[in-house]
């Protein structure tokens, strides 16, 4: 178990500098200058503006070698100061970056655990019953290829426009007062389901297939042929392909959450939702340098931890996986 954490922790380290150093030269790229967008707020004003300009040159300390930026900011990534926001001037990265990410937790996070759960219940069914599947496929897969931004707009139209069930921007209304208690809960959550709905709807799909295709996999299996002549059930045959099918379905979570949190981030911008997608575009638009690598950092992170995670449950629940690397087999 040792050698195998050990190379797994190797190898994100290794996935993590790279992204670092991606995320610090991504947005020099980018044509614009943030200290000019941030002076354009200032356009009225007669005189000092050479003087302004050199003066947030030097503290958003651009006025430095390129070199030395990049070790400032491997710096910072150690001591959690992200430097100030360009466009929310003079706020901290950081106060930014904490307020957005509690958004992104409560729709990813439940979306993610309840379309995987949901999913594979639903695919293991559908593996197992020629009606249902004739009848469930062409959903699952309508589900699977829609673009997280198109299903996005489907689902406000119907359900916020057409119905008016939920409303279609941001996480709380205008006159709620942000606070723990039963009015400000009640109008939260009516904001944050339908982000949350169009998150779980289109991994829906993905999750149904994948267990689909595994259950008729392990359908065909010797163990499954020796059930059924033994007349076992439907229901004992699918669970035990489920035993085996789920397995494949943890390693598909983890190459998906990537897609997952990039599918999240248009989402949020459809529905005006005020988690870092949205912080993310705003900062892009702006060339706010200082808060794209705060949020692209934070993605990162997220990401590589969550991968980390499915990687250390799925050599628990399969011993394979350790002997493999560990070159007992």
């Amino acid at each position: 178990m040792g050698k195998y954490l050990r190379k797994k922790i190797v190898i994100y380290l290794i996935t993590f500098i790279l992204a670092v150093t991606i995320n610090f030269f991504i947005p020099r790229m980018m044509p614009g200058d943030p200290i000019q967008s941030l002076l354009s707020r200032f356009s009225g004003m007669e005189g000092g503006r050479e003087i302004l300009e050199e003066q947030l040159t030097l503290l958003f300390n651009l006025d430095q070698p390129l070199w030395q930026q990049y070790a400032n900011f491997w710096k910072s990534v150690f001591t959690l100061d992200f430097g100030i926001s360009i466009i929310q001037f003079p706020t901290p990265v950081l106060e930014i970056i904490k307020r957005a990410i509690v958004y992104d937790i409560s729709v990813l996070l439940p979306a993610i655990i309840l379309s995987w759960i949901v999913g594979n219940k639903l695919g293991a069914f559908s593996g197992t019953d020629k009606t249902v599947d004739n009848y469930s496929m062409p959903f699952f897969y309508f589900l699977a290829s829609s673009p997280y931004f198109w299903m996005a707009g489907i689902v406000a139209f119907f359900f916020g426009v057409q119905i008016g069930w939920f409303p279609i921007s941001g996480a709380y209304g205008s006159t709620a007062s942000p606070g723990f208690n039963l009015s400000f809960i009640m109008d939260f959550l009516h904001h944050w389901f339908l982000p949350f709905f169009t998150m779980f709807l289109v991994q829906l799909g993905g999750w149904a297939i994948g267990m689909r295709n595994m259950i008729m996999y392990e359908q065909s299996s010797n163990y499954s042929k020796y059930m059924e002549t033994l007349g076992s059930s439907n229901k004992l045959i699918r669970k035990y392909g489920f035993r085996n099918g789920v397995l494949p379905q943890v390693t598909g979570l983890a190459l998906r959450l990537g897609r997952i949190v990039g599918g999240a981030i248009t989402v949020q911008v459809v529905f005006n939702y005020p988690g870092l997608g949205r912080m993310l575009l705003d900062a892009v638009q702006n060339q706010d340098y200082f808060l794209m690598q705060g949020i692209f950092l934070t993605i990162v992170t997220m990401v590589l931890v969550a991968n980390f995670i499915v990687d250390i449950v799925y050599m628990f629940i399969d011993p394979r996986v350790r002997l493999s690397f560990t070159e007992e087999v």
